[in-house]
């Protein structure tokens, strides 16, 4: 079995692996549940300017903004692929479902608890091609995680 480091790395590059598949699933899915980004800057935007606030005294610079909400994407990816890998080892029982309880789980906690608990996003509601976008992005990342995991040789399978 790996030890804990190799398997925490191992989940890092697979939730960085998983949140550019999901990144390019909304790329192509985007329009097909009528999602056209709108004026409102992302949560992962938001998030940036949270921290350079807390950081710096001021939001993120209009020119810095994209690649800001990106390295928010991609960060909190890579957290939640080592956190996810080093709990499957401890409980495999997680891995079961190929990744959709861990897209599924990530989208409830984050989508509609976290993100609008910061007031980096609206809290959820039933709008349909909404959270059916936000389901099928998660569900993504969730099974391309556990795919990554798996393909890494982090244990168990």
């Amino acid at each position: 079995m790996p030890s804990l480091l190799t398997t925490a790395l191992i989940g890092v590059g697979a939730g960085l692996a998983a949140s550019f598949v999901m990144d390019r699933f909304q790329d192509v899915a985007a329009p097909a549940f009528g999602m056209d980004g709108g004026d409102d800057d992302p949560a992962t935007v938001k998030a940036a300017d949270t921290i350079s606030q807390a950081v710096e005294g001021r939001p993120v610079t209009q020119k810095h903004r994209a690649l800001a909400g990106s390295a928010m994407h991609y960060a909190l990816g890579a957290a939640i692929g080592g956190g996810y890998a080093l709990a499957v080892r401890r409980w495999p029982a997680l891995a079961r479902g190929w990744g959709v309880p861990a897209g599924l789980s990530t989208m409830l906690l984050l989508d509609d608890v976290l993100v609008p608990a910061a007031g980096w996003g609206p809290w959820p509601r039933a709008e349909v091609p909404g959270n059916a976008y936000g389901l099928a992005s998660h569900l993504v990342f969730g099974v391309s995680m556990e795919a990554a995991r798996r393909a890494g040789g982090a244990l168990p399978v």
